[in-house]
């Protein structure tokens, strides 16, 4: 497949939606295909692939990224139980538990507290392969999380704050051999120091608008720098309580299993999914006229980036071109460019890594053979791409 477009006219609608059209951002920074480009097609793309657009499934197609912020109808999501109706007007987020006094908020209670926008790009646990397509970035508005707790007043033994979201359906939970049938609702948790931080949002909009219903309407919570999982949609209840919350999604559903050496021996170690893990992707390959160029987008925790490298084939690591403005913005997906000079025609791999600047390499899927979940694959990844 290859593509000739020119799409300045949906940039700038796009610019416009997202609110960046007074920023000064100019266009050369904004990777959308220029007039005369091609796009280079990878022959490592399923041949039958269509976006997928189920009612509990949204996925984005990374070679057409039009700029830093996705537009809400296109934000990537995946949904456990649906998309409950709520009616916003009678809409109540419950705060109880170990709390001094127990909170009833209406929307409009928590959009008459102060409020702060972040920017942030991240990514579901189960992104992988070549596609990377659960992932986007967008420009979100809440209240802190930490201002509603401190009007509720935490008490000291409040350890574990748990979140629910108003989504629900019957659970099967297995207990030595048993299985019981139980109605839950999606619930993860967050230890003191994190839900007292001044990083989770508790979110009512996107990119200037409210939430949609695939991204939460009308509240959810973010924890800037984790993957999707923790960001519960639909929030309806923070409960305070002393002891570890072990619902299914929180304890069993998105862990991670992996073996790591311990004094000579393998032991075998499960954790819970959490921050992101430092991640690079190739998003496409374009020819233009003055040649080729490899775009690509970085995922990670907000930890600063060193660098960020390609290779051909397999030649050697070659420097790629961090781009200054989605650097701008702590927690949003960065992007790269990289100049592919005198490439030839034919098929080609290329691979992407990325280095952060506490000299944290982005792993090699040889590194992570000893990962038996699928969960938190960052792994480098080459692409085969046809050139012509």
């Amino acid at each position: 497949m290859t593509e000739q477009t020119t799409r300045r006219d949906i940039l700038k609608r796009s610019l416009a939606i997202a609110g960046l059209g007074g920023l000064g951002i100019p266009e050369w920074a904004i990777p959308a295909l220029a007039q005369g480009e091609t796009l280079m097609e990878f022959t490592d793309q399923p041949k039958d692939f269509e976006l997928s657009r189920t009612p509990d499934r949204r996925i984005i197609d990374v070679r057409r990224i039009d700029g830093p912020i996705t537009p809400a109808d296109k934000f990537f999501t995946t949904q456990h139980h649906g998309h409950p109706e709520i009616d916003v007007a009678a809409y109540r987020l419950q705060v109880s538990g170990l709390v001094a006094k127990p909170l009833d908020l209406s929307l409009a209670d928590l959009r008459a507290m102060p409020s702060r926008e972040l920017v942030f790009g991240f990514e579901c646990s189960g992104n992988r392969g070549p596609l990377n397509g659960l992932s986007s970035n967008g420009r979100w508005k809440g209240v802190p999380l930490r201002t509603v707790l401190e009007r509720a007043g935490v008490k000291a033994e409040g350890r574990e704050f748990v979140f629910f979201g108003a989504d629900h359906a019957e659970e099967e939970v297995e207990f030595r051999g048993a299985t019981f049938k139980v109605d839950q609702q999606y619930g993860r948790s967050l230890q003191r120091d994190t839900a007292l931080s001044d990083e989770p949002l508790l979110a009512y909009d996107l990119n200037g608008e409210p939430l949609t219903p695939h991204q939460g309407r009308p509240l959810r919570l973010l924890v800037p720098g984790w993957y999707g999982a923790p960001h519960v949609k639909f929030l309806a209840q923070i409960h305070v309580q002393t002891d570890p919350y072990l619902g299914k999604y929180q304890a069993r559903w998105y862990r991670t299993l992996k073996g790591e050496m311990v004094n000579g021996e393998m032991k075998w170690v499960e954790t819970a999914v959490t921050r992101m893990h430092l991640k690079s992707f190739i998003a496409r390959v374009t020819r233009g006229a003055g040649g080729h160029n490899v775009f690509g987008v970085v995922l990670n925790d907000g930890t600063p980036l060193k660098s960020v490298e390609v290779k051909i084939d397999d030649g050697p690591w070659q420097a790629a071109k961090l781009d200054p403005e989605t650097m701008r913005e702590k927690y949003a997906w960065k992007f790269f460019n990289y100049a592919w000079n005198g490439a030839t025609p034919g098929e080609h791999t290329v691979t992407s890594r990325v280095t952060d600047v506490n000299g944290q390499l982005q792993p090699t899927a040889d590194d992570l053979e000893v990962k038996k979940t699928f969960l938190e694959d960052n792994s480098q990844q080459r692409r085969k791409v046809m050139l012509t």
